[in-house]
């Protein structure tokens, strides 16, 4: 996640979850989707138990991270 900050669903300020990178308008790091995925939780467990994240936000980091996968693939 080295150029997620690119990425217009996420936000990263000093002063907010130790500078963090979060979903934008959240106090909910970025990471955390992975985490939770890496867990074994589905999306729609994640939007449920963060409920300030919104879909469109989960869906752009999602793409973002597969589309920057795929241009290290090449």
């Amino acid at each position: 996640m080295k150029t997620l900050p690119r990425c217009s669903a996420v936000e990263q300020d000093p002063d907010k979850v130790s500078g963090a990178l979060v979903f934008q308008g959240t106090r909910v790091p970025a990471a955390a989707l992975f985490e939770n995925l890496r867990d074994g939780a589905t999306l729609e467990q994640f939007l449920d138990w963060f409920s300030g994240v919104e879909r469109w936000q989960v869906e752009s980091v999602v793409d973002y991270e597969s589309q920057e996968l795929r241009e290290l693939a090449f």
